[in-house]
C-alpha cells in the first residue's frame, strides 16, 4: 500500500521543527576584540571633538580646520557601526 502524501508532508514538518530548534539554541557570541574596538572608537572620537572645541578650533590637525569635527564624528560613527553587531 503506498504512502499517502499527508503523512510525508508531517515527515517533512517535523525535521523541518527539529533543525529550527538545534538553530535556536546555539548562543551567538561576538568576537573577543569587538566591544574593545567599540569603546576605543567611542572614546577616541570624543576625544578628538573635545579637544577641537578646547583649543579653539586649532587642534588636533591644524591643518584642516574644521574637518577636524568630521574626523571626530567618523570614529563615533564607526563606533556605533560596531555596536550594531555586538550581541
Amino acid at each position: 500500500m503506498p504512502k499517502s502524501k499527508v503523512r510525508k508532508k508531517v515527515i517533512e514538518q517535523r525535521a523541518a521543527e527539529q533543525v529550527v530548534e538545534v538553530v535556536e539554541n546555539e548562543i551567538i557570541e561576538s568576537p573577543s576584540w569587538l566591544a574593545p574596538v567599540m569603546v576605543a572608537n567611542f572614546l577616541i572620537g570624543l576625544i578628538w571633538i573635545v579637544i577641537f572645541y578646547v583649543s579653539s578650533t586649532s587642534y588636533p590637525i591644524p591643518g584642516i580646520g574644521a574637518w577636524n569635527m568630521l574626523v571626530g564624528f567618523g570614529f563615533v560613527g564607526i563606533g556605533f557601526s560596531l555596536a550594531t553587531r555586538w550581541h
